[in-house]
């Protein structure tokens, strides 16, 4: 069975090098989605995502000939593209970001959208997921993302990110760990608001609201 895997990936990376558009095309079919989901994580914007995913397959497309004969699923290279154009995305929003912040504020203008209740919901699960993840350091969040999220093994996240697995196996150490204080502290700092304003605090399942508690959620489970 793994020599027959081993074959599969061989002319699939045999197929995509030569230029097969419909390789190409399954390729986009079967990770599109992961991909786009690693992408909303790192950068926590829809729009910015999806330019993500179309630079990725793009870069992919025009780098196709770069693919290594040898080895198995692709899943770890276009990963690994996604993180560097999500990166890229970052920069040029924060570089548009301080642009806009030297120039007059537009005139209101009124929002009869009405968005759904599920939506409200991703909108605000997202923002706690990105609050907590822009506490780590750069490459402890790419790794989390492709480890925890993503669902990379610790060598495929090493190929993606194009660095030692025992260096990914120490970020993601040192994310787990922040991430956990940084829950602990999320949910003191609620306990304490609660009290302050005379409310008990409600028992929840580890804290679940609270942002930063609800990015860690994942790193409880083994999903290594």
């Amino acid at each position: 069975m793994r020599r027959t895997e081993e074959d599969e990936a061989g002319r699939e990376r045999a197929r995509i090098r030569a230029g097969d558009r419909q390789a190409f095309s399954a390729l986009y079919e079967e990770h599109a989605r992961g991909v786009y989901q690693h992408a909303l994580r790192l950068t926590g914007d829809w729009a910015a995502a999806e330019e993500v995913l179309s630079e990725t397959f793009l870069a992919a497309w025009r780098t196709r000939e770069r693919i290594e004969p040898e080895g198995g699923s692709l899943r770890p290279w276009l990963y690994g593209i996604a993180t560097h154009k999500a990166l890229g995305v970052q920069r040029g929003r924060k570089r548009l970001s301080a642009f806009l912040g030297r120039r007059p504020e537009p005139e209101p203008v009124a929002d009869f959208a009405q968005e759904t209740a599920e939506r409200i919901d991703d909108a605000r699960r997202l923002a706690a997921v990105q609050v907590a993840l822009e506490r780590l350091r750069r490459p402890e969040r790419e790794v989390l993302t492709l480890c925890v999220w993503a669902g990379l093994g610790y060598a495929e996240a090493a190929e993606a990110l194009g660095v030692p697995v025992g260096t990914v196996r120490s970020r993601l150490s040192r994310a787990r760990a922040r991430l956990a204080r940084l829950s602990d502290q999320a949910a003191r700092q609620e306990r304490r608001a609660r009290s302050a304003n005379g409310r008990e605090p409600r028992p929840r399942r580890g804290e679940e609201e609270g942002g930063v508690a609800f990015a860690a959620l994942p790193l409880r489970e083994d999903t290594l």
